[in-house]
């Protein structure tokens, strides 16, 4: 058995996994923190200050309890904020100052690959697959049975759209339009690239498709046990997209299963969702809590 620590900082979240692995992974710990590290990329190109500072402080507290749990071997992958930024030199100083590794800024590639091995190791469902990880900055599209046959990473994050087009509190009917029809151009190059339109089982990954179906399950609070492999419909999606875009964020944080972190931003990501399931043609979406950060931990083994 092997101890390993898996972190994910991508530009909405960060998260920590530790787990004992012997021919099947079992968490030790599971955290996750929203630090927004992503904040203005868009717009500025660069990472700001006060965002590097929120990820320092959550890095700090990883580490601490990583060297406490003993943890043997240590991977950090840092994703789309810091493959965009101008200053990444800063962002990549303070993780070997606190943490004691390298953070590796993966390529879409190579977190395409991370996402799909987390995702689809012990999942019962009807290959080919179509993972799709819709993240802060961007999301990546994986097609393949058990291992990777084609994959993407464009450029539609749930942090990405909101600043791009959701300005409003809530949004309004133009700023949607405009939102809809950017993801779905980007979305229609994904599956060109990749063969999605020939899967049978898309499967969805983190907060913004898990919040999506913890809302349609109607939960009283957040289960990942509940959420995990639970088949949410397009009806289902088409609707909680609609009431998340119609609310303000005051009235989403008062939703049950709502991350105070994710509020302002769960209807861009609800969006990008709908919109994938519309244009690849698939009825249902798998919503599973595993994902790269499990992919890494796989990987350190």
């Amino acid at each position: 058995m092997t101890r390993v620590a898996a972190i994910d900082c991508g530009t909405n979240s960060i998260r920590l996994l530790v787990a004992d692995i012997d021919g099947a992974l079992t968490d030790v710990v599971r955290r996750m923190e929203i630090v927004r590290l992503g904040q203005g990329v868009d717009r500025t190109g660069r990472l700001a200050p006060e965002a590097i500072e929120r990820t320092r402080v959550a890095l700090a507290s990883y580490a601490d309890q990583i060297r406490a749990l003993g943890a043997a071997r240590v991977r950090m992958c840092a994703t789309s904020a810091t493959r965009d930024a101008a200053n990444a030199g800063d962002f990549r100083a303070m993780v070997v100052e606190t943490l004691g590794v390298e953070p590796e800024v993966v390529t879409g590639d190579e977190e395409a690959r991370l996402s799909f091995t987390g995702a689809v190791r012990g999942l019962s469902a009807e290959p080919p697959f179509l993972v799709v990880d819709i993240g802060g900055g961007s999301t990546e599209f994986v097609v393949g049975e058990s291992t990777v046959e084609g994959a993407i990473s464009v450029d539609i994050g749930c942090v990405r759209m909101t600043e791009r087009h959701l300005h409003g509190d809530p949004p309004t009917p133009a700023e949607i339009a405009a939102a809809t029809d950017d993801i779905t151009a980007t979305v229609d190059r994904a599956l060109a690239a990749v063969p999605g339109r020939g899967a049978r089982t898309l499967v969805g990954l983190a907060g913004s498709v898990t919040t999506v179906a913890a809302i349609a399950l109607g939960l009283p609070g957040y289960h990942p046990a509940r959420t995990h492999h639970a088949v949410v419909s397009y009806d289902d999606v088409a609707k909680v997209t609609g009431d998340l875009l119609a609310m303000t964020t005051a009235q989403r944080l008062a939703i049950p299963v709502m991350h105070p972190g994710r509020a302002d931003v769960i209807g861009a990501g609800a969006l990008v969702l709908r919109v994938i399931m519309e244009r690849a043609g698939l009825p249902a979406v798998v919503a599973s809590e595993h994902d790269i950060l499990d992919g890494i931990a796989w990987s350190l083994i």
